[in-house]
């Protein structure tokens, strides 16, 4: 097979969308709809992959400024996808392969597509294969001509169809496979006599055809694989779409999902097999969960390592943080970024944490806030404890040492340091270390005033 470039265009604004953010960057199912093209072309072994940007190209440079594999290619008119595609021929000189033309808004064409799109171009030895489909309703697509041997003689869009032509339910995805030797003489001789005044791509067609070259059609079953998206209604209907090839390959690789229509894993999500996941949780950020887990309905993961046979219970809200095996969160905890707890320690209801670590089999079982900590193994923390981090102007940590026990309603002041297996006695509010094997007793003493409610008044 000839060698292979990618152009993707993506230079629209994306009115229908109405957004200040340019419409290829929209997230679907944790991703940029730009993304999903990207990837399928680099799947596709595209040697050399350049993005038209227009709108807001700042920001798409921005976002891949670490993806030395991507070139830019900037159209600063809008004139049209023919006009976007000779944009980006510069970068391509010299380049005498097959280039794959792909649209950054439709996100769900498939690799194995786009494969077989490129395998019929070289078996029909085609100079244009362009991917189509067929719909029951085709108002608004170009429709795809074909002479009697079933040869593509001209694409032909809605406004300039004849009413013959507006019946052919065959309709252009906007993805091509053309020779570049031929493609990019052909942009550049592209006119606008049409309805648009632009510069259309599908015009290579009829100037193929002129020249005696073969122009095939590579049909798909599943009309879905090319939908654009013009507007958040088919934002939704194509995040359902790949919501639901998420969900399946999780449960083809052994995951199970209680109530997949309700389960909402992000792409590039790892999850391990015998994971159970409850209806209603939420897990994004390219979150990494391991074997035998339990993810309870209504939680929230985001950014997270989660180890093996971790039970994370109902409503709790996990970011940015790295859980080890056998550890067990909330219900209704918060786990804020920069949170790291080794293997066995639990976190139970209303328990916050963020920033700290805290060492194998520690646990804070109830109504806690734990903030720039470091907690040594073996740790219990009572009911109601808060380090107090910040004074109104830095943050300071605590340290609490290994086999400490904290009874319930406690504050250590920061910064402060806790010695190994010394006791501090409940309702304390701790401002000074203590040392080793020591009994902290930071509390008023209590005194009994005998017959004080009789005396009242």
């Amino acid at each position: 097979m000839k060698s292979l470039a990618a152009i993707i265009l993506a230079a629209g604004k994306g009115t229908r969308m109405r957004s200040k953010l340019v419409k290829v960057m929209h997230p679907l199912a944790g991703a940029p709809l730009i993304e999903y093209p990207l990837t399928a072309a680099q799947e596709a072994n595209a040697s050399q992959i350049i993005v038209v940007i227009g709108h807001q190209a700042d920001a798409l440079r921005d976002f891949f400024a670490d993806r030395k594999d991507i070139a830019f290619a900037l159209q600063e008119e809008q004139n049209g996808t023919g006009h976007a595609v000779a944009c980006a021929a510069p970068h391509l000189q010299g380049f005498n392969g097959n280039v794959l033309i792909l649209c950054g808004d439709v996100p769900l064409t498939k690799t194995e597509t786009l494969r077989d799109l490129l395998q019929r171009h070289e078996e029909q030895r085609a100079t244009v294969t362009v991917l189509t489909a067929s719909l029951d309703n085709p108002f608004g697509y170009g429709r795809i001509i074909k002479n009697s041997s079933g040869e593509v003689t001209a694409i032909v869009e809605e406004k300039d169809a004849t009413p013959d032509q507006r019946a052919v339910r065959e309709i252009n995805s906007g993805i091509y496979c053309v020779a570049a030797n031929f493609l990019f003489d052909a942009v550049s001789r592209l006119g606008k006599d049409n309805a648009q005044g632009e510069q259309y791509l599908t015009d290579i067609i009829r100037m193929a055809v002129e020249q005696g070259l073969s122009c095939a059609a590579h049909p798909i079953a599943d009309p879905l694989e090319v939908m654009g998206i013009n507007d958040r209604v088919q934002l939704a209907e194509a995040e359902a779409v790949m919501r639901k090839r998420i969900n399946e390959k999780h449960m083809r690789d052994g995951v199970t999902l209680r109530d997949p229509a309700a389960s909402y894993l992000d792409r590039g999500t790892l999850v391990g097999r015998d994971t159970v996941i409850g209806p209603g949780v939420h897990i994004s950020g390219r979150s990494e969960i391991g074997e035998e887990c339990l993810i309870e309905p209504g939680a929230i993961i985001r950014g997270c390592r989660i180890g093996n046979r971790v039970v994370v219970k109902a409503g709790s809200v996990l970011e940015g943080s790295i859980i080890h095996d056998d550890v067990s969160i909330g219900p209704m905890a918060h786990l804020r970024p920069g949170t790291e707890l080794l293997e066995k320690v639990k976190i139970g209801n209303f328990v916050e944490t963020k920033k700290i670590t805290m060492g194998k089999g520690s646990k804070a079982s109830h109504l806690t806030y734990l903030g720039d900590a470091s907690i040594g193994s073996d740790v219990n923390i009572g009911c109601g404890t808060i380090t107090c981090n910040y004074d109104g102007v830095s943050k300071h940590r605590t340290v609490i040492e290994d086999g400490v026990f904290v009874g319930s309603d406690v504050q250590f002041v920061a910064p402060v340091t806790v010695g190994r297996n010394s006791t501090i006695a409940a309702g304390s509010t701790v401002t000074e270390d203590v040392p080793p094997d020591a009994l902290a007793i930071a509390r008023c003493r209590q005194v009994n005033k005998d017959g004080w409610r009789k005396n009242r008044g």
